[in-house]
């Protein structure tokens, strides 16, 4: 089993999939992943509609500004808020929700040897159309999850010291 460090250093931005279902048990873990993040005061504001079907990837593909890798993808996760609340700091909760949420899900997926890609070059109209939601929802991010056919390689960071500092704002 990978630990979670190892999660975070190997998980990375697939764009090359194998078109091959997904176990439910796979999906069914990554989704309790999800469902296990934080959230402001406890809303759990997230909802997600998971499309496995092959002729709604390839509409969800097109709606995604045409980004044809996602449609071999095992499953593409549409993430979306139901909440409209703002936290005192003047953010607002749903984005920041979601994303904790998609995170956890991308970490669990690279645990169970699955790859995924965050999306948010999408048009929401042509997605809320694919997937029936409603308005007055707020559409997030797609989450594209399935098996790589291609492989991790590592990726460049910027030094910690480049993007840290203490006590106050040093940069």
């Amino acid at each position: 089993m990978m630990d979670v460090y190892e999660a975070i250093r190997r998980r990375y931005s697939c764009r090359n999939y194998e078109d091959r279902p997904l176990e439910q048990e796979k999906l069914v873990a990554i989704l309790e992943a999800a469902r296990q993040a934080p959230s402001a005061k406890n809303l759990q504001d997230w909802r997600f509609v998971v499309v496995t079907d092959k002729a709604a990837r390839k509409k969800l593909a097109v709606a995604a500004n045409d980004q044809t890798f996602i449609e071999n993808a095992g499953a593409i996760i549409v993430a979306c808020t139901v909440s409209e609340h703002v936290m005192r700091c003047g953010q607002a909760i749903g984005p920041i929700d979601v994303a904790i949420a998609i995170e956890h899900m991308c970490l669990q997926a690279t645990e169970l040897g699955l790859a995924t890609c965050w999306i948010g070059s999408f048009y929401p109209d042509k997605v809320r159309t694919v997937v029936g939601i409603p308005e007055g929802i707020e559409i997030i991010e797609l989450l594209a999850l399935g098996y790589p056919a291609d492989s991790f390689k590592e990726h460049r960071r910027e030094p910690m010291e480049s993007i840290v500092c203490f006590e106050k704002w040093r940069f």
